[in-house]
């Protein structure tokens, strides 16, 4: 059976409602019936350049609306989108392009590489756009997409490939659990590299909304202020930004009230964090528990977070949950152990990696590598990554608890707890803390004797200006441990 291609929906557009407009940035709009043929034209010009069906294209654009265009041009040409970071190092995309090895690569003017075939976004490229004939049709969608890379804290990205259904699977999951549909207006403030600002896009101009750029850097101001002037109905945001968004006066805000949906995804916030966005920046907040490998997972209604304020929600549309243990056994609800999940949206494998698909994907479930436990109505509770977890004197410790426990406290806006290399004890705990207001240690210490069994009070707790991150926003805490000397 022919399973139509994703940006066959984009010519439906163009014929049922050619004026809609189907992408703002800044000053600049493109409707239904020109994103199509722009679209076209482009796929048309890959193709002349000898991209076949299958091949793997490489886009190390910025966010922009020409990122958007070519996305849905490698579709629709049938060939695969390998998402880099244009902020990448050249060796950073030197490493992942000689393991994905794609036939040529998107780059802005001055970004090309050696190793691969790079091609100019320039006004060379866009005369060659211009004057290119459309084909009568282009390839169905019965064929790999997207790789959607992992964000790599440390060494190379690892990529699944999805499919054309697989992805229009998230897209089904995207109108149904988040608001995202036809009459949104999708605000995308994150990297179009980063899988959520992607799919999101991706998800509206597929369901025929408007998709609004506004593209970082900015201000949590400047933010605001654009949600305002686009009419804008749907924000994703990670927790780094929406904390930043805290800090700024209830005046400041108030054009986010207006907000439809106010998703936020990439880490779990806690209870304190979930009840400030709520109240101060948009009532109708859903938290998004989700993976690049699997999709969605769980969401995490404003009705719910008051019922669980540490929970991540029950599963998604089409999305099964377990609990394991570590011999991949079902166990009893309130036990934790390491999650998995199935559907129609989880990608089949790593490309090319053997050796990491074995571990993260047994049997048609996905393990993103998570811990938690699920209770009787099917709530899921995350306790940390499995690689976090840290075993002092043969306990197993939950840095997620710890981590809680001292954000809990009002001088601590962020903390990050890692395990700590000991010979008595195998691992003892460390904590890092970037501090809102001054506050002595000795203090934090004492907040979490009083809250923590003594086992898991931190040995040492270190204050950060700031944490190293990932391009996302994520705490990489790899390099925080590689502080710390063995004790």
């Amino acid at each position: 059976m022919s399973i139509p291609n994703i940006a066959d929906m984009l010519g439906l557009h163009g014929r049922q409602r050619p004026q809609h407009i189907a992408i703002i940035h800044g000053e600049k709009q493109i409707n239904y019936q020109d994103l199509d043929l722009q679209v076209s034209q482009r796929a048309s010009t890959l193709q002349a350049l000898g991209i076949k069906a299958g091949d793997i294209v490489g886009i190390a654009l910025e966010d922009s609306i020409e990122h958007l265009l070519m996305m849905y041009a490698v579709a629709r040409a049938g060939a695969v989108i390998l998402p880099l970071d244009c902020r990448w190092k050249i060796f950073e995309k030197q490493r992942v392009t000689e393991h994905f090895k794609p036939s040529l690569v998107m780059v802005e003017t001055g970004q090309a590489f050696e190793g691969v075939q790079c091609v100019e976004a320039n006004s060379v490229w866009c005369t060659s756009v211009e004057a290119a004939q459309i084909p009568d049709s282009f390839p169905d969608g019965n064929r790999g997409l997207l790789m959607s890379l992992s964000s790599g804290t440390t060494g190379r990205p690892k990529g699944p490939m999805l499919t054309h259904q697989q992805l229009v699977y998230r897209f089904y999951m995207h109108w149904a659990e988040l608001g995202l549909g036809s009459r949104e207006r999708y605000i995308n403030a994150t990297p179009l590299y980063f899988g959520g600002g992607r799919a999101f896009s991706m998800s509206s101009l597929y369901a025929g909304s408007t998709v609004v750029l506004c593209p970082p850097p900015y201000s949590p101001a400047e933010l605001v202020a654009e949600v305002a002037r686009t009419k804008s109905s749907v924000l994703f945001l990670v927790p780094t930004l929406l904390r930043r968004l805290l800090d700024e006066e209830a005046d400041t805000l108030v054009p986010m009230q207006a907000l439809k949906t106010l998703i936020s995804s990439g880490s779990a916030l806690t209870p304190d964090d979930r009840s400030q966005i709520r109240n101060r920046i948009c009532p109708n907040f859903l938290e998004y528990y989700s993976s690049t490998e699997g999709g969605g997972v769980s969401t995490l209604s404003p009705e719910d977070q008051l019922k669980y304020t540490d929970s991540v929600g029950r599963p998604a549309l089409s999305v099964d949950v377990e609990i394991v243990n570590s011999e991949d056994q079902r166990q009893p609800r309130n036990t934790i152990g390491r999650i998995r999940y199935r559907g129609p949206a989880v990608a089949d494998g790593f490309y090319a990696d053997p050796e990491a698909t074995k571990e993260a994907f047994k049997n048609g479930w996905f393990y993103p590598g998570d811990l938690g436990t699920m209770n009787e109505e099917g709530y899921l509770f995350l306790k940390g990554r499995s690689k976090d977890m840290i075993i002092r004197g043969g306990i197993n410790i939950y840095p997620q608890e710890i981590e809680a426990t001292l954000m809990a406290h009002p001088a601590v806006a962020e903390a990050a707890v890692v395990g700590w290399p000991s010979k008595e004890f195998n691992e003892e705990i460390a904590a890092f803390v970037i501090l809102k207001t001054e506050v002595d240690v000795a203090d934090l210490t004492l907040w979490c004797n009083e809250r923590l069994a003594r086992y898991k009070v931190p040995k040492q707790i270190f204050s950060l200006k700031e944490f190293p991150r990932t391009s996302l926003g994520k705490v990489i805490k790899a390099d925080l441990s590689h502080r710390l000397d063995p004790l």
